[in-house]
């Protein structure tokens, strides 16, 4: 996409792989990503830079303090490339971060906005609003340009965690519970949030701005189940649970933050991004869920 734009590309990775299936030919080896980590080389000659890389979840948290942990990349890592960064002159910022940063629910119905007050309650969303703050801190100091995105759920081709799981579900015929789950969720098709992304690289209503980022059409799980069975061409079974006994039942089992993503609402309002930036979701959510079940049944026939 960018380069047939006429833009040029550096991806800044741990270190070159040869192997990897990737069409950008300018790499930079960095090393460890870390509040000490030397950017001087990758960013010669930049002019934006999209900052993806973080410490997200940890399903099994092993450390004493998580929130310590995740400052140290999120935070501290984050600040150590953009004080490098303005100090090489460039231009603008672009940092992705989180919805967790406004919180884990919405009620149906009543979205998320960006002018709502912050309430992350979690390491990873703590630290994601405190490099936020950072940031715009920096952009005050510096004159550099910060531009701040907050993706909900991402899903298509290589997706991991929770949509796989729904997948292999699926794709074995196993019944699920979800046939009367009435809750509303925002998800993004990577393909979406990379478009707002470019957007965002030289758009000049977007200096120093956050925005949330969604397909624009939001569903409930029994929706998100029904559909994602016709994109992979398979047979669905799906029970009437109601929710409270779901939602019982994932407590017992230690499971209730799944639960919550499952039963819960989370919705985002995207009239900002396509106010000020004109920005539309250009991919519908039909053809990304198709998208994302060729590539999972490719990835299990090979």
């Amino acid at each position: 996409m960018l380069p047939e734009r006429g833009y040029r590309i550096r991806a800044a990775v741990r270190q070159v792989v040869t192997s990897i299936n990737c069409n950008i030919r300018d790499m930079v080896a960095v090393g460890d990503i870390n509040q000490c980590t030397n950017w001087k080389k990758a960013l010669q000659d930049v002019d934006c830079i999209v900052h993806l890389a973080a410490r997200v979840h940890v399903m099994r948290e092993s450390t004493i303090d998580p929130l310590a942990e995740y400052r140290k990349i999120n935070v501290d890592a984050t600040l150590n490339l953009a004080r490098q960064a303005a100090l090489a002159d460039v231009h603008r910022f672009i940092f992705l971060s989180t919805i967790k940063v406004n919180g884990e629910q919405t009620s149906p119905g009543k979205p998320f906005t960006e002018e709502d007050i912050p309430a992350p309650s979690d390491p990873y969303g703590i630290s994601k609003y405190e490099a936020e703050k950072k940031l715009r801190e920096l952009a005050d100091d510096t004159g550099m340009e910060v531009v701040i995105i907050r993706p909900v759920l991402v899903y298509g081709p290589g997706v991991k965690g929770n949509v796989v799981s729904m997948m292999e579900y699926l794709c074995k015929g196993i019944p699920l519970p979800f046939g009367a789950i009435h809750n509303q969720r925002s998800l993004v098709a990577l393909d979406n949030l990379i478009d707002l992304i470019v957007t965002c690289i030289n758009h000049p209503a977007a200096v120093n701005q956050t925005f949330f980022v969604s397909d624009g059409e939001d569903m409930s799980t029994t929706d998100l189940v029904k559909r994602m069975a016709k994109a992979l061409n398979v047979s669905l079974k799906l029970v009437s649970v109601p929710e409270r006994l779901l939602m019982f039942g994932a407590i017992i089992l230690g499971r209730r933050a799944l639960a919550l993503r499952l039963l819960g609402s989370l919705q985002v309002d995207i009239t900002k991004a396509r106010v000020l930036l004109g920005w539309n979701p250009p991919i519908k959510v039909e053809a990304a869920l198709r998208a994302t079940a060729h590539f999972y049944l490719d990835s299990i026939r090979s």
